[in-house]
Parts: C-alpha cells; structure tokens; sequence
C-alpha cells in the first residue's frame, strides 16, 4: 500500500471553515470602525458649524436658524448651512450619511444632525456634543 502525502478533505474543509469565520468576524468589525468614524465626522462637523455660528454672530450681530423651538435635518438645511455659514463650500460631505440643521433664536441656537439609523448628534451653544441613539 502507498502513502500518498497529501490532505485530506476534512482537513481541506476544516481550514476553509476557519478562514470563513475569521472573514465574518473581519467584516463585522470593519463595519462598525466605518459606523463609529461616520459618527464622530458628523460630530466634527457639528463642531465646526457651531464655530461658523460664532462667525455669523460676529458679522450679522445674531446666529443663524433654520427653526425657533425645533427642526428636521434633511439635505435642503444640510445644504442651507453649507451656503450660509460655510460661504457655499462643499464642507459637509455626503458620505457621512448625517444630515444637519440649526434651530433656536437670535441669541442662542443648537445644532442637530441624525442619520437614518437614528442617530442624534446635538450641540449647543457653547456646550458640548450629545449623542442619543447611537
């Protein structure tokens, strides 16, 4: 009888199975690192439109407002921000999947994005960011 030197199928279908649940485990990981940096941008950008609000306050002696008491981030308010404070730059990018709105009075505002997983990102005026559902 000859030995052939070789692997056996079960051991072939032993490694392809491990490698198929490291490549889950992979995935799975890297989803969630591309969750968590789209929402800490969407922070960033709650931030950075908080420092234009102190910049039109500057120049137009009250800060900018989408609402008085509330308001619904869509892409025509994330788009209003961008040609108000941000002076028409494309500053808010599309890939974060947040959208972004301001709301409050002359005197105060809070800045609000949320995505469609239902993730809130507030920050008022000279608070810090807070997040709800995410």
């Amino acid at each position: 009888m000859t030995r052939s030197s070789g692997f056996t199928l079960i051991e072939l279908l032993v490694v392809v199975a491990i490698i198929g649940i490291l490549s889950a485990i992979g995935t799975y990981s890297y989803t969630g690192y591309v969750t968590g940096a789209r929402i800490n941008t969407a922070e960033n950008y709650v931030q950075q439109i908080s420092l234009a609000e102190a910049e039109y306050y500057t120049s137009n002696g009250e800060y900018y407002h989408q609402g008085d008491t509330s308001c619904t981030p869509v892409v025509a308010h994330s788009n209003n921000i961008e040609t108000i404070l941000f002076s028409g730059k494309d500053v808010l990018d599309e890939d974060v999947q947040f959208e972004f709105c301001v709301f409050g009075t002359g005197s105060t505002y809070t800045v609000r994005a949320t995505n469609s997983d239902g993730c809130t990102i507030a920050l008022e005026k000279n608070g810090k960011p807070v997040r709800t559902g995410c």
